[in-house]
């Protein structure tokens, strides 16, 4: 207990940088993603009385739900884009100045939803919900890449986790606000879509006073005054030189480089473990089986005879569960560490659906068995919560060094938001297909990743980013030995996604 009050006074500048990142970072996509599904029948129906008055005529319903699926869908097209505009621009601008710039791109945004009923435009609604998915694929590389490069090794794993804790945080929020209790109502959902902007403005007159990360300072910057006064205000007035040191060490070894493009990355021998565990890693959270739990939730609950008016309220407390696991777990992986939350994770979370999909199959011959399926959404989320969901952030930040970091972010975003939109479309068909039994392609998935991050992924927790590219460079592939990124690297280059 001691130990922890010393640290919260002595690390309280990085406590507050946290703060202020999540609130205008991860919060926000959390948000969108959750609030959006609350005001849809008042959207809807906002659509079709739109459409009347200008051209007298009524859509039918096939049109009004397609315009509906484009607003929901739309999101993540700008999210996918946004997300490979951001290495380029953390390069050339920072992370700092570019979440800056964000934060009044989302306020403009929350002001074109807040007025799209009183402008009797429903295009308002689509162009904002496009504006959020490109800040979104902004605000969530920079929130998570900075809050890795401006903590110091004992506390990195928590400050990445916290990323995913304001996720979550921003998912409840989300579910709280759109009940009818609040924002939900036919009056006030144009209010919902833009409450957000709230969030943007304290991050926009707060981020100011908070430095750039150390390592980009010193790396990229070459300042090393700037650094030092970074590590200072964030880490306050003790000896931080180990951690400079390591710094040092890490643009020694990168003298003759600069930043890495996304084909350099994909094509260096030196990063192909790295890339083979981020993919895996993305694509194994896109199929975890997460989307499909909260798909089913509603469906589980009414098979369990709970009051219709009640379910809203039973779904907000999965969201709870999520988030407190996610706490739980910031608490929790700088002592267990990231290896051993994912794949224990994966796992328990495998474990769980299989049990799901069994009381799934018997609800019908047994009731209580409806009761058993409730209780193991709960604990289905709760395992994703305290292992794989607060472990990813880490994971990712941690096997890349200062040099293929950004582009690395970039193939990460782009596989998970490339899966948001594809399992957004296919997604309704499989379960039409299989019913419950779709949950056992997620336990092939699960399984299978956890074997291979229980085989192949080195733990990196308390680890320099040099040690732990050492540790890869161990590591056969095939029949080569990998070498290590300061050998046969590329020559100078400049920041560029083109594929």
């Amino acid at each position: 207990m001691a130990s922890c009050l010393s640290d919260l006074i002595q690390y309280r500048g990085l406590f507050q940088m946290m703060l202020v990142l999540g609130i205008g970072g991860t919060l926000l996509p959390g948000f969108h993603l959750s609030v959006i599904n609350y005001p849809s029948m008042h959207i809807k129906r906002f659509i079709n009385k739109t459409w009347l008055e200008r051209y007298g005529s009524p859509l039918h319903q096939e049109t009004i739900t397609l315009l509906w699926s484009l607003i929901v869908s739309i999101y993540c097209v700008g999210g996918l884009l946004g997300c490979l505009c951001s290495g380029y621009l953390f390069v050339k601008y920072g992370k700092k100045k570019c979440l800056l710039c964000n934060n009044m791109l989302i306020m403009v945004t929350a002001l074109h939803m807040g007025f799209s009923k009183t402008a009797k435009s429903f295009e308002m609604i689509l162009i904002g919900r496009f504006l959020y998915g490109i800040s979104a694929g902004v605000c969530m590389n920079a929130h998570g890449q900075y809050l890795g490069e401006i903590s110091p090794k004992k506390l990195r794993g928590f400050a990445n986790t916290s990323a995913l804790v304001f996720l979550t945080l921003g998912k409840v929020l989300g579910q709280i606000m759109g009940l009818r209790e609040f924002l939900g109502t036919e009056s006030l959902w144009p209010l919902l879509l833009a409450v957000c902007g709230i969030a943007a403005f304290v991050q926009l007159v707060s981020l100011p006073f908070f430095p750039e990360s150390p390592p980009y300072l010193l790396i990229q910057k070459e300042d090393s005054e700037g650094c030092l006064k970074a590590m200072k205000q964030l880490w306050g007035e003790g000896d931080h030189q180990a951690e400079f040191d390591d710094m040092m060490k890490e643009k020694a070894a990168m003298k003759s480089i600069k930043t890495m493009t996304v084909l350099e990355v994909m094509k260096e021998p030196a990063l192909r473990w790295q890339l083979c565990i981020i993919i895996l890693l993305m694509m194994s959270i896109q199929l975890c089986g997460l989307n499909a739990i909260y798909f089913y939730t509603f469906e589980v609950f009414r098979t369990a005879r709970l009051d219709e008016d009640l379910i809203p309220y039973i779904a907000l407390g999965v969201g709870i569960c999520e988030f407190f696991s996610n706490i739980l777990c910031s608490s929790i992986i700088d002592r267990f560490g990231r290896r051993m939350l994912l794949w224990g994770g994966y796992g328990l979370m495998a474990g769980m659906l299989v049990f799901l999909v069994t009381a799934l199959s018997l609800q019908n011959q047994f009731s209580w068995m409806a009761y058993c399926s409730v209780i193991l959404i709960f604990l289905f989320t709760i395992s994703y919560g305290i292992g794989p969901s607060g472990a990813v952030m880490s994971v990712l930040m941690e096997i890349f060094n200062q040099s293929a970091r950004s582009s690395a972010f970039v193939i990460a975003g782009t596989i998970s938001w490339m899966g948001l939109i594809v399992i957004g479309m296919i997604f309704p068909f499989i379960v039409e297909a299989l019913g419950p039994f779709c949950f056992l392609i997620f336990v092939g998935v699960l399984v299978i990743s956890g074997i291979f991050f229980y085989l192949f992924l080195p733990e990196t927790k308390g680890k320099s980013i040099m040690e732990i590219t050492e540790e890869f460079s161990t590591i056969h592939f095939g029949k080569k030995l990998l070498l290590t990124a300061g050998k046969n690297s590329p020559v100078e280059h400049t920041f560029c996604t083109k594929f």
